[in-house]
């Protein structure tokens, strides 16, 4: 029989993604401290529990979407208390490194699993079904909430034992701010050179969809130097080429224009081994 859901934390992702679940299953039951999100919830067929104990002895698998490592520990500690035999908890707040592990380990003694499932996608992706989930844990916890996450998500990854869920997530973040960093600093060298930002904004977000962004370089199973008889490497030296000549390019402008771009020049230095382009003998 499909496992009875249950969701707590029906915030600006939580709520879009329980809703994914109301459409796609009659057994969600939800629970939130805020009393609108939960009347929308039962409005779209979900029931509602009157707190965390009373959701968690009521379902198989319980997702928990909220704010911050605190609120996880609590909800997770008051569930404990009251978990029907066999509960999977999902946890999809971003919380850190070491707190899934820790968590799985005082579940286990009253008989529960932790899965870390962390979400990338937003609150759009959320809406939409297209999230991409990372979770860790166990073989046997991951397939007990595994169809629950579909119901939710265009991607699920089982990135590995506990913990590693989180982990992928904080990579992929690093790398998305890191970008961000990256977008601001290319914006006041636009700026300076009296470019229009909202079209350079417009360019970037169209060639990004064709070409993948940084995502394009991500395919190799490992960062170790690459063999010149590999194929990525005749591949990826073309990238440092191109990469090394046009950052030398921005850079020479930005100092005609005397703007900083300490990223710029990081990269340039740091690109083709980052690429794995190091001499391999």
């Amino acid at each position: 029989m499909p496992a009875v859901t249950g969701f707590v934390g029906l915030g600006n992702i939580g709520r879009p993604m329980a809703s994914r679940l109301a459409r796609a299953r009659d057994d969600l039951v939800v629970f939130d401290v805020a009393a609108e999100p939960v009347a929308e919830m039962v409005g779209a067929g979900a029931k509602a529990a009157d707190s965390v104990s009373e959701l968690a002895g009521l379902v198989d698998v319980l997702c928990v979407m909220v704010r911050d490592d605190n609120q996880v520990r609590e909800v997770v500690g008051e569930a404990l208390g009251a978990a029907r035999d066999g509960l999977t908890i999902a946890i999809h707040s971003t919380v850190a490194p070491d707190t899934p592990a820790d968590l799985a380990d005082t579940a286990a003694r009253h008989g529960v699993r932790i899965v870390d499932a962390p979400v990338s996608g937003g609150a759009m992706g959320a809406a939409d079904g297209t999230l991409a989930i990372m979770a860790g844990g166990t073989a046997d916890a991951f397939a007990a909430c595994r169809p629950v996450l579909a119901d939710m998500a265009g991607l699920v990854v089982h990135a590995g034992p506990i913990g590693a869920g989180t982990r992928m997530k904080l990579a992929r973040n690093l790398l998305h701010f890191v970008a961000f960093t990256a977008a601001t600093e290319a914006q006041r060298l636009a700026e300076a050179a009296g470019l229009d930002l909202v079209a350079l904004g417009a360019v970037v977000r169209h060639t990004d969809a064709i070409t993948g962004g940084p995502g394009a370089i991500m395919h190799r199973a490992t960062t170790r130097p690459i063999d010149r008889g590999d194929f990525w490497h005749g591949v990826f030296d073309h990238v440092r080429t191109l990469g090394e000549k046009d950052l030398a390019f921005a850079i020479a402008l930005a100092d005609e224009l005397g703007v900083d771009v300490p990223l710029a020049r990081q990269a340039i230095g740091r690109l083709a081994a980052g690429l794995g382009l190091e001499e391999t003998g």
